[in-house]
């Protein structure tokens, strides 16, 4: 299949079929890296909504009882048309999403195909559990799909995000109203068209595209969902967990992150700097697991932060279209002015700018793009707003610490604990530092570094519940306990 991803006019995916929204109405996409339209996005609602999830309603009783290897053979047709089709789904991720194309090819991509294939096949490995009560019964288990499930995803890592949901959900037996992001919808879209090729039976999955206080709620409050996947804002799903928790859904939430990235002074130098400088700005900073905060152990701070700058000061900055760019456009104006005030934020909080600090004006045709210079800021307090609240771009700030006492009392210091990373050759202290931190996931000596058989999740305001691996599975899934008497 061939994709045309210029002048897209996106339609919703229901029952099987492509299709405009009840209302008629369409809203504007456009590319962050050129400010231009590059098509048209449903402006749907809860009647599109209503009838996304009477199509998966309709479409669970063959889709739960067609047994987990005919699931996974369709999925796994699924995944190969995806990777069949990886050039023009990373060209599309590219330019819907501003993130460099080499990025989209390398990791976005391939890790959609990786996520389906995955559960496809994990699926099969899921066991129950018999217990044999001496001497009277048999206690066994059984695991049952829910029904259907509600799953909205972010606009950072489109494809990336939206198949880690859907998959694990489809693959348990489950059926799917997905709402991807409305900043970045083009590659859900094109997923679809793949989902018919695929075969995948009428009304399994659905794709609603909107905005969230409109599709997004109406799917959340909907009485026949059973379940919400949300990846997102903390504050959206503070939101949706009120709505959701009188209902006694089952919820999972992951929300955002204010990561440490902590360098001890006895670490491997070139790669705790290359590695600090990976976690701070790919994806333009644009990743819930972006090591945001940089702490460095007073006696090396000097040479670190030089080292660092400078590795800093060398990224390319421009067109995602271009093989040498690694930084490419921030996802939307809105979100570019939303950074651009945390960095003024920042300079009133008597931080310094060590580093960008601004936009980059680029030539035509980029030159209505929203970039934003790497930008690295010293000299603020563990308790200012700017290392308390999440920024989600190319800014990370820098600060010392003597002790492992204070490198955790800094790590541990704000509402969140989504991931952290140690940079340290002592094997005894990485231990010691990755117990004591408060975190859903610590890398020691790597950063974002995946097994997909792992649990992923965050603490505290960073969300609730796990994602990947059996944990997805067992999540889109309800325990049966069946006690026969002998």
């Amino acid at each position: 299949m061939v994709f045309i991803v210029f002048m897209e006019k996106i339609l919703n995916y229901i029952n099987g079929g492509l299709q405009e929204p009840v209302c008629k109405q369409f809203m504007i996409n456009t590319s962050p890296a050129t400010g231009q339209i590059i098509g048209q996005i449903p402006d749907s609602d809860a009647a599109d909504v209503a009838l996304a999830v009477q199509a998966a309603a309709q479409a669970f009783p063959h889709w739960s009882a067609c047994g987990v290897q005919e699931r996974s053979k369709i999925l796994l047709k699924l995944a190969d048309l995806v990777e069949k089709n990886l050039d023009a789904l990373a060209e599309a991720e590219s330019l819907d999403n501003g993130k460099p194309l080499k990025l989209a090819r390398t990791v976005d991509i391939p890790r959609a195909v990786q996520n389906i294939q995955f559960y496809a096949t994990a699926a099969m490995h899921l066991h129950d559990e018999a217990y044999y009560t001496e001497p009277q019964a048999i206690n066994y288990t059984r695991r049952e799909p829910l029904g259907v499930v509600a799953c909205i995803s972010p606009w950072n890592l489109p494809l990336y995000l939206f198949t880690w949901k859907i998959a694990p959900a489809l693959a348990a037996g489950c059926t799917v109203v997905a709402k991807p992001s409305e900043v970045t919808p083009l590659t859900a879209f094109l997923f679809s068209k793949l989902c018919i090729e695929a075969g995948l039976p009428a009304g399994v999955l659905n794709i609603v595209h909107g905005l969230g206080h409109k599709a997004g709620q109406a799917l959340v409050e909907n009485p026949d969902v059973e379940a919400i996947s949300f990846t997102g804002g903390t504050q959206t799903g503070k939101k949706i967990a009120q709505i959701v928790a009188p209902r006694f859904k089952k919820l999972s939430l992951e929300l955002g992150g204010k990561n440490p990235n902590i360098v001890f002074e006895d670490c491997d130098f070139e790669k705790a700097v290359q590695g600090s400088v990976l976690a701070a700005f790919s994806n333009q900073g644009q990743i819930c697991l972006c090591g945001s905060r940089l702490l460095v152990q007073k006696s090396i701070y000097d040479k670190f932060k030089q080292a660092f700058l400078a590795k800093a000061a060398a990224l390319k900055v421009g067109n995602p279209a271009l093989s040498e760019v690694q930084v490419g456009a921030v996802v939307s104006e809105g979100h570019y002015n939303k950074i651009l005030s945390c960095i003024k934020l920042a300079r009133e909080e008597g931080g310094k700018i060590l580093l960008g600090g601004g936009p980059v004006q680029l030539p035509a045709p980029n030159d209505k793009g929203f970039f934003i210079a790497p930008t690295v800021i010293e000299g603020l307090s563990q308790e200012c707003r700017t290392n308390q609240e999440e920024i989600f771009g190319p800014v990370v700030t820098l600060m010392p610490f003597e002790t492992e006492e204070e490198a955790l009392q800094y790590a541990n210091g704000t509402e969140y604990g989504l991931a952290a990373t140690i940079w340290t050759e002592n094997l005894k202290r990485a231990h010691r530092i990755a117990h004591g931190i408060k975190s859903g996931i610590v890398w020691v000596n790597c950063w974002l570094l995946r097994d997909l058989r792992t649990p992923f999740g965050g603490m505290k305001q960073s969300g609730v519940g796990r994602e990947g691996g059996f944990e997805a599975l067992r999540f889109f899934t309800e325990e049966k306990n069946i006690c026969i008497k002998l």
